[in-house]
């Protein structure tokens, strides 16, 4: 980068990527070179070296440091945090990158300087998509380890849920959006994955079938919340067959990966469950509607989920019990 004349070696020994030597800089966060205010914390509080206020460490001189330090051609010293990430990938991945991926806050600066820096040694655009991810909420505040909610697979298998009924509860947000995650999304979606299992496992032998809107979706900036949606709309659409619908969720299923051919084992309702779904398949039959209802809420509150259609009630564990 230095014989590029892209980096120079700063008067405090460090060496220096020049930001104003990539024309370009700006392209992924849209922050102007021109528009950054000094003064505004980039990278480090002790890189006086620089010629330019937005410039940023390649390689830091040792100074008083004496641990995790190596010698180069400008004595001893450590690498910058962007350029590690650049030597990594372009070493291992051959300079080229498919589907470069992070949270929104490492848009700028670290992932406007890896590009810069890449690029520029490079000789072309090394990352063909540059996708952000937002922030996770959780119950209305940030997730992390001080907050102390941070929820882990542990924690949605020991609440008898599947594990993959998180990924779907984040498939059904955008990942350019902010999420706020909840116990509830995460129980909703569990039981829609049931649903989806017992819809796929009602016929065998059925082909996957490409569907336009799901395609469409998936091309449109990843937009999985609009794939799920229609999902949703075929399972209730009476004029879609069932051989229809379940060849267009294992089509949506080999991007999603919900594991939806994935055969759900039963569980048995009990004997005082299994005499109340023929109390109230009796009072549906006689149009009881106000005690079709009542015994609806007793079976919800032991445990199960009622599902009504027109060839009769259905029913599924709200969460599997031991």
């Amino acid at each position: 980068l230095i014989e590029l004349e892209n980096a120079y070696v700063g008067s405090d020994g460090s060496v220096y990527f020049d930001a104003t030597s990539y024309p370009e800089y700006g392209a992924i966060s849209g922050n102007r070179l021109d528009a950054l205010i000094p003064g505004h914390r980039y990278e480090y509080t002790d890189e006086g070296g620089k010629r330019f206020h937005a410039d940023w460490a390649l390689w830091k001189a040792a100074g008083q440091r004496r641990e995790m330090i190596w010698d180069s051609p400008w004595g001893m010293g450590y690498p910058g945090w962007h350029i590690e990430c650049s030597a990594m990938s372009l070493h291992y991945l051959n300079n080229h990158v498919n589907i470069h991926v992070g949270g929104a806050d490492l848009r700028f600066p670290h992932h406007e300087n890896e590009r810069a820096q890449s690029n520029s040694i490079v000789g072309t655009e090394c990352v063909d998509l540059w996708v952000h991810g937002e922030h996770l909420l959780f119950e209305g505040r940030k997730m992390s380890k001080s907050s102390g909610n941070v929820v882990r697979i542990k924690d949605i298998i020991s609440r008898k849920f599947d594990p993959l009924s998180l990924r779907l509860t984040f498939l059904e947000n955008r990942y350019r959006s902010q999420m706020d995650l909840s116990w509830i999304s995460i129980a909703t979606a569990d039981s829609t994955l049931k649903r989806w299992r017992s819809l796929v496992a009602s016929q065998s032998n059925v082909r996957i079938c490409q569907n336009a809107e799901i395609t469409s979706a998936l091309n449109e900036d990843l937009d999985t919340p609009r794939a799920i949606q229609v999902l949703r709309t075929l399972e209730k659409n009476p004029n879609v067959s069932t051989a229809e619908k379940i060849g267009a969720f294992l089509f949506a299923d080999q991007v999603l990966g919900l594991d939806i051919t994935r055969h759900e084992a039963k569980v048995a309702a009990t004997l005082e469950m299994q005499r109340l779904l023929e109390l109230r398949a009796d009072a549906r039959e006689r149009k009881n509607w106000s005690e079709s209802d009542r015994i609806r809420e007793k079976l919800e509150s032991l445990g199960l989920e009622i599902q009504d259609s027109g060839s009769g009630q259905k029913w599924q564990w709200k969460t599997k019990p031991e």
